[in-house]
């Protein structure tokens, strides 16, 4: 069978992959604090008819071999972890990271996820959680009597509030917020509703204050948008449905080919 038929396969199912890539970005265009993915490719195995350097004749060599791919496929989809636009919001309980570090979330089953998405809540116990309802780690607990719309938030993550019972014009510490960087962030893996997970890629987070040692500024009344440009997405989305028409011709043009050779003999 012809070689191009199962290349050009290999093609087209690979730009499906991107594609599908492309459409997620595109999809959460304005999901807070989400990291773009691009999806990388590489070419499968050869078939080596003639070697290069296989000796012609007793004094001279073949300078170039002769090599057949057989096409592609997908290697990696890699999140990219620039920094997204931040977005003032008023709301006193909306934390912005400009910079590196996720926010530590400790899951329902007491396992440990990462985030970016600093749109927090407070629940009727005064804990800071996020929208599913997740504790924010380190414990972030609000007094009895505070006032919500006196929240604040200073960049190195030190957090305050207003108290009448206790000082009627002077905040109250409530907490120090910490965030986490890792060697390798793109090794983490993404769980969903903005979170991730450590993995032996990724490295051990490494704990910081904000603002120091490596680690970003919060922001607070602010939250971090997508890193996703929708004008890159969309000439991307261009490039890669221009690819799988050109795949898409290999076969037929394939395809034909066998057809000439099946009406040779009639």
């Amino acid at each position: 069978m012809v070689r191009s038929l199962w290349t050009g396969a290999s093609g087209m199912i690979g730009q499906q992959a991107n594609i599908d890539t492309i459409s997620n970005n595109l999809a959460n265009v304005n999901t807070t604090g989400y990291k773009r993915m691009r999806a990388d490719f590489e070419d499968l195995l050869y078939q080596t008819t003639r070697v290069a350097g296989t000796p012609a004749t007793e004094d001279t060599t073949v300078p170039v071999g002769i090599q057949m791919g057989h096409g592609i496929k997908i290697a990696d989809t890699q999140r990219q972890f620039g920094q997204g636009s931040p977005q003032n919001t008023e709301n006193t309980t909306d934390m912005a990271i400009m910079g590196e570090g996720f926010f530590r979330i400790q899951l329902y089953d007491g396992s440990l996820a990462y985030t970016r998405n600093g749109a927090f809540q407070i629940d009727s116990t005064g804990r800071m959680v996020t929208a599913n309802g997740y504790f924010l780690i380190p414990d972030i607990i609000m007094p009895e009597g505070f006032l919500p719309e006196k929240i604040t938030v200073s960049k190195d993550g030190r957090v305050s509030a207003v108290v009448p019972q206790i000082n009627a014009n002077e905040p109250v510490a409530v907490g120090q917020l910490e965030l986490y960087r890792f060697p390798n962030p793109v090794g983490l893996t993404a769980v969903g509703e903005n979170l991730f997970k450590v993995t032996e890629a990724s490295g051990d987070p490494i704990p910081g204050r904000p603002g120091y040692e490596g680690m970003g500024q919060i922001y607070h009344k602010f939250l971090e948008m997508s890193n996703v440009s929708v004008v890159r997405e969309m000439v991307d989305l261009i490039v890669a449905q221009r690819a799988y028409e050109f795949n898409s011709k290999t076969i037929q043009t394939s395809d034909n080919m066998l057809g000439i050779a099946t009406s040779l003999k009639r």
